[in-house]
């Protein structure tokens, strides 16, 4: 373990490109969802002749199914990330996250997206064949608010993702709502140069973090873990299917 500020600086020079949390590894965890999401999404690309993925970050989960459709295509829409998508999958186009989405109607037979940072449900009813569907493992509401929390004070928890939310905005988008299944899920970080990375890397967790504005925080968080080990959090996901008539 080493000094506050070294740890410090060792998470703020962490490149943030792509999606890849291996970095982590012995310095935080998160419990998994039940669910087996590549699993799950390798068995739906290997049965599908054309896909879409959304907002696929660094194309990492995509990119690990061992079989792609004829038609594999991505949207991603920082261009760090796009480029490192590009290298892992056949085509990845840039365009913002809330669309419009630069495809024709019905192109597709199944959208994915994990963890995308907005849900365009119009857009996605839109690309998908009739019968098609959209398979996406989501953040809920509330994520790793004790994080949020122990760095900004307490803060209110939005609505915007829900799984009431996710539902409403599906079917009025004309999408009928096979699966919604929420989980609550530990998180631990065991050293503050984590929770600067993850904080770098994740910035919904603390809005306009960096390393400067939030240093008595951070040396307090340094603090808590020396004293505990650890710091804890609780992450919130949900798997949503949803599919096209």
């Amino acid at each position: 373990m080493g000094t506050f500020e070294e740890l410090v600086a060792e998470g703020a020079a962490v490149p943030l490109e792509g999606w890849d949390f291996s970095w982590f590894a012995g310095r935080a965890t998160e419990e998994r969802p039940p669910w087996g999401y590549a699993s799950q999404i390798a068995a739906r690309l290997a049965d599908v002749s054309a896909a879409l993925d959304l907002q696929t970050g660094g194309g990492e989960v995509t990119a690990s199914a061992p079989v792609l459709p004829p038609l594999m295509a991505a949207t991603e829409s920082w261009p760090p990330n796009a480029l490192v998508a590009s290298r892992r999958l056949p085509l990845v186009v840039r365009t913002p996250d809330a669309g419009p989405l630069p495809f024709r109607g019905s192109s597709f037979d199944l959208v994915i997206s994990r963890h995308p940072v907005v849900t365009p449900w119009g857009e996605i009813a839109r690309v998908l064949r009739p019968g098609g569907t959209y398979f996406s493992q989501q953040i809920g509401a509330g994520t790793n608010r004790e994080l949020t929390d122990f760095m900004m004070g307490p803060q209110p928890v939005g609505s915007a993702r829900s799984v009431e939310v996710a539902r409403a905005e599906a079917e009025a988008a004309g999408m009928e709502v096979l699966r919604l299944e929420p989980v609550a899920l530990r998180v631990e970080f065991f050293d503050v140069g984590a929770v600067v990375h993850f904080l770098r890397k994740v910035l919904w967790t603390v809005p306009g973090f960096s390393v400067e504005g939030y240093r008595e925080r951070l040396l307090d968080m340094h603090a808590h873990i020396q004293e505990h080990g650890r710091f804890a959090c609780t992450s919130t996901r949900f798997l949503v299917e949803a599919r096209r008539p």
